[in-house]
């Protein structure tokens, strides 16, 4: 099991077999568009990797600018992006925290598996880290606009269990006014031994042995949706 950073560094491949296979029931869209209509909206997504949310909005939004630290996932991002026939995207490398935008340009702001990074990553200074992407965001969005966070709270469960790793950032969003929802966004693999291979590859071995165990060609997970209006 590679580490997360080297995944993003140099596994983009391997990530979008995964990333492809969740969510099989459709319900990340329907969460989203109850909490802001997309049509029309002028969106910006940190941290887009191989671009599995940018795919899903492009087609609904007036224009999207996906941004990631990693120009190896951007690369599979842009190449999945084209097959869409839309031209209404770009994509660029950039920090969370240093986003290549005008004040007051967009929409929407967005976030998918990735803004929690900056504490993960942060170590002892993690809120600083959070708060200084924050600033980012509300700098980037226009007045009214939407932040949207999509975040893990748990694989392999059918209920709501966050990460440990990511709890206190799950309880400082709370803190900070956000709002919040989940919906189950369950993997289905199309045999048992891609839900082996692939959990594995990312999750690592425990996960694993839990796929294998229960024989699980359907993994559940649950994505929690926070948001706040600026």
């Amino acid at each position: 099991m590679p580490g997360e950073r080297e995944v993003y560094a140099s596994h983009a491949d391997q990530y979008e077999r995964l990333v492809r296979r969740e969510d099989h029931q459709g319900h990340l869209l329907p969460a989203i568009a109850q909490i802001i209509r997309l049509e029309g909206l002028d969106a910006v997504e940190f941290g887009a990797g191989s671009g599995r949310l940018t795919r899903t909005l492009a087609p609904r939004v007036r224009a999207i600018h996906a941004f990631d630290a990693s120009a190896h996932m951007l690369a599979a991002a842009a190449q999945s992006l084209r097959t869409l026939g839309d031209s209404n995207w770009a994509t660029a490398v950039a920090d969370h925290r240093r986003i290549p935008l005008p004040d007051a340009s967009a929409d929407l702001v967005l976030s998918g598996w990735s803004f929690s990074y900056l504490a993960v990553w942060g170590g002892a200074d993690w809120q600083d880290a959070v708060q200084e992407g924050l600033d980012e965001v509300r700098r980037a969005l226009r007045p009214g606009g939407t932040f949207l966070l999509i975040e893990s709270l748990g694989t392999g469960v059918e209920e709501p269990r966050p990460p440990d790793h990511l709890k206190e950032y799950l309880g400082w969003l709370t803190e900070a006014g956000f709002e919040s929802d989940w919906v189950r966004t369950d993997y289905r693999f199309e045999s048992l031994e891609e839900a082996l291979e692939l959990s594995e590859f990312f999750f690592g071995e425990a996960l694993e042995a839990q796929v294998r165990a229960q024989g699980w060609q359907v993994l559940p997970e649950c994505t929690g949706l926070y948001w706040r209006r600026f």
